[in-house]
């Protein structure tokens, strides 16, 4: 008897490490984003794209606030094309770190998705930079 497992089989060792690979030239997790600042070795623009509003409530420490839609090649004219943007949203449920990325990338930035976004970043036990006018109960959704 067969697992539902094992159904469908699983790629060739070759395959799966060119395909894995690949993703990680893609992504990053909260644990490296975090990692990196505990270093103090970030050489990546941390962007939280979604709006303001969400960004108040509650965002990573050491991110900038650009939301998706602004991301436009007169608003990144400051950062040279050699920048490393890495991109996060609300979390799994949210695909505008992937449309920020999109954005990025067509304009000739290399760019990263922080996997989990502000979700994973909670999850990992990570705290969050709140303002203080916002309680840190606040929704924190995303509004990109």
């Amino acid at each position: 008897m067969t697992s539902l497992v094992r159904e469908i089989p699983a790629a060739p060792s070759a395959i799966a490490l060119m395909h894995f690979s690949n993703r990680l030239t893609f992504e990053t997790d909260c644990s490296d984003v975090y990692g990196s600042q505990q270093a103090d070795e970030v050489d990546f623009v941390l962007v939280d794209v979604r709006g303001p509003l969400a960004f108040e409530r509650g965002h990573v420490p050491g991110a900038i606030n650009f939301p998706g839609r602004l991301l436009t090649a007169e608003g990144l004219a400051a950062y040279p094309k050699t920048s490393l943007f890495v991109v996060y949203c609300a979390g799994p449920h949210c695909n505008g770190a992937n449309k920020a990325a999109v954005k990025l990338a067509a304009l000739g930035y290399p760019v990263k998705e922080m996997i989990g976004g502000v979700t994973g970043w909670l999850d990992e036990g990570f705290e969050l930079s709140v303002a203080a006018a916002h309680p840190a109960k606040a929704p924190i959704g995303c509004e990109c």
